[in-house]
C-alpha cells in the first residue's frame, strides 16, 4: 500500500461522473454520507481491493456481502468464463438450473421449492405476494430498522433519524424513507420494534385476522451495528405465527450462505415458511430468490423476470456452493471474524474506550459510544456515528477498508490470520490517534 495516502484520481473521476451519472454513483451505498467523494476501485483479489490511485486495502465490505469467497475466486471465475462460452442468456431452461435448484432445496432447511429473482428487493416483493395469495390476507408485519428492499411497500420505517420521529414504542409510526414514495404504500404494513415478543402478541391479538405474514431479518444486519436476536426470540416468532395461521418469512438476503450453508435458519434451528436469499449465494454475481414450503410456493403466483436464474449466475452459484461445502470453510471464517472482534474489544478496553465489538460466523459488529449489544433499532440511536466515521477514515488511510456508514464487517474465505493481525495493528494506531490520553 502507498505510504502517502492520496486519492486525487478518485476525486477527479467522481467530479467527471457527476456530469452524466445521477449523484455520481450507481448506488447511494457507494458513497458515505460524510464523504466528499467515494474511492474508485480498480480491482480486487482475495481479501484485498486496490484503488485507482494505487492504494491497497484489506477489505471488510465484501461488496456489501456477496464476496464470501473473496474477490475474483478462481473457481467462480472459471465457471463463469466457461458458461460465457456456451451462452449467457437463453430465455429457456437449461440442465445446470435443475442441478442448482435441487442443491438449494437440499441445503436450505425451509425449502421444498425455490423460485428465482435478480435482487433481494424483488425476492422480498415475491415473498409478500406468496404470503398474501396463500392466506387470503393483506397485512404484513415488519420491524423498525429492518431493510427488505427499496420498493415503496418494503422501505417503511427503515432508518428513522430520531426517537421523536418514530413515535411511541407500543404504537410506532410508519415512516416513509424516500421522496416519491406513495403515502398509501404503508397502508397494509404493520411496524413493530424488534426482539420483543410481547408487542408481536399484542399486534396479533388486535389484527391477527388480517395479517398474512411476519417478515424479519433473523439477524438485524442492515443496522448500525448489526443486532442479534435474543435467545428464544426467533423460536417465539415461529410459535406465534404457527398458532395464528401467519406466514413467517426470514429475509436471509444477507445471512443466507454467510451464517452457514443453510443460513441463519440452520444456525438458530428455526425453520420459517418462506425465506429470501441473495448476495453470497452466487459469490458476487447477481442472483436472488425465494425458498419455502410447497403449498405456499404453489399458490398461483407467477414471478417474471428476463434475467431470473440466467446461466451466468447459476454457474457462479454452483461454483460458490462447492467452495463453501469444503470442510472447514465456515469454521475458518468464523475464527477470523472472532479474532478480529475480540482483538478490537481488547484494544478498546485497554484504552478505556466505549466501543462495542462482537461477531457471529463471518459477520462482525462495531459501535462507538456503547459497550454492550443492542436489542432493537431504537437502541442504535445511542451509537456515536461521528466517532465511527473518524475511525473508518483513519483505517482507510492506513489500508483497511470498512463499511462507509455502518459498523458492519464481513470477512471471507480469503481472509487470513495475517490479514486480521495487520488490521488490529491499524485499529490500535487509529484509536490511539483518536483518543489521545
Amino acid at each position: 500500500m502507498s505510504k502517502i495516502f492520496k486519492t486525487s484520481r478518485s476525486k477527479d473521476l467522481f467530479e467527471a461522473a457527476k456530469k452524466s451519472l445521477l449523484g455520481g454513483v450507481a448506488s447511494s451505498l457507494h458513497k458515505g454520507e460524510f464523504e466528499e467523494y467515494p474511492i474508485y476501485i480498480a480491482r480486487g483479489s482475495g481479501s484485498r481491493v486496490y484503488d485507482v490511485d494505487g492504494n491497497e486495502y484489506i477489505d471488510y465490505i465484501g461488496g456489501f456481502g456477496p464476496m464470501i469467497l473473496g474477490y475474483c475466486p478462481p473457481s467462480v471465475n472459471d465457471a463463469v468464463i466457461g458458461q460465457i462460452g456456451r451462452g449467457s442468456q437463453f430465455a429457456a431452461p437449461f440442465e445446470l438450473l435443475n442441478e442448482v435448484s435441487k442443491k438449494l432445496v437440499e441445503i436450505i432447511p425451509c425449502a421444498d421449492l425455490v423460485s428465482y429473482q435478480s435482487t433481494g428487493t424483488e425476492a422480498n416483493m415475491l415473498s409478500f405476494r406468496l404470503a398474501r395469495a396463500f392466506t387470503g390476507k393483506d397485512k404484513v408485519v415488519k420491524f423498525e430498522g429492518h431493510y427488505h428492499g427499496w420498493s415503496d411497500e418494503e422501505m417503511i420505517s427503515y432508518q428513522p433519524d430520531s426517537l421523536r420521529m418514530m413515535g411511541p414504542r407500543n404504537r410506532p409510526w410508519k415512516i416513509l424513507a424516500s421522496a416519491g414514495q406513495r403515502e398509501d404504500a404503508a397502508e397494509h404494513i404493520i411496524v413493530l420494534p424488534w426482539n420483543d415478543l410481547e408487542v408481536v402478541e399484542r399486534a396479533i391479538r388486535k389484527e391477527g385476522d388480517e395479517i398474512a405474514a411476519i417478515i424479519t431479518e433473523p439477524i438485524m444486519c442492515n443496522c448500525d451495528p448489526p443486532i442479534f436476536p435474543k435467545p428464544g426470540y426467533l423460536n417465539g416468532l415461529r410459535k406465534i405465527t404457527e398458532e395464528n395461521g401467519i406466514v413467517l418469512i426470514f429475509d436471509e438476503v444477507i445471512t443466507g450462505f454467510r451464517v452457514s450453508l443453510g443460513g441463519a435458519q440452520e444456525g438458530y434451528k428455526v425453520i420459517p415458511d418462506l425465506c429470501t436469499f441473495g448476495k453470497a449465494v452466487a459469490g458476487g454475481f447477481q442472483m436472488a430468490g425465494v425458498a419455502g414450503k410447497r403449498e405456499i410456493m404453489k399458490c398461483d403466483v407467477h414471478p417474471a423476470g428476463t434475467f431470473n436464474a440466467n446461466p451466468i449466475c447459476i454457474a457462479a452459484c454452483r461454483a460458490t456452493i462447492r467452495e463453501l461445502e469444503k470442510p472447514g470453510t465456515y469454521e475458518r471464517m468464523a475464527t477470523a471474524t472472532k479474532r478480529l472482534a475480540d482483538g478490537i474489544r481488547k484494544i478498546s478496553k485497554r484504552r478505556g474506550i466505549a466501543l462495542y465489538s462482537d461477531s457471529l460466523a463471518s459477520i462482525g459488529a462495531l459501535a462507538f459510544g456503547v459497550r454492550e449489544g443492542m436489542n432493537d433499532y431504537r437502541d442504535t440511536l445511542k451509537v456515536n456515528r461521528i466517532d465511527y466515521q473518524r475511525f473508518r477514515k483513519g483505517c482507510l488511510e492506513k489500508g483497511v477498508r470498512l463499511h462507509p456508514t455502518k459498523g458492519r464487517l464481513y470477512t471471507s474465505a480469503a481472509h487470513t490470520v495475517e490479514d486480521i493481525d495487520k488490521t488490529l495493528i491499524v485499529v490500535e494506531e487509529t484509536l490511539a490517534e483518536m483518543f489521545k490520553r
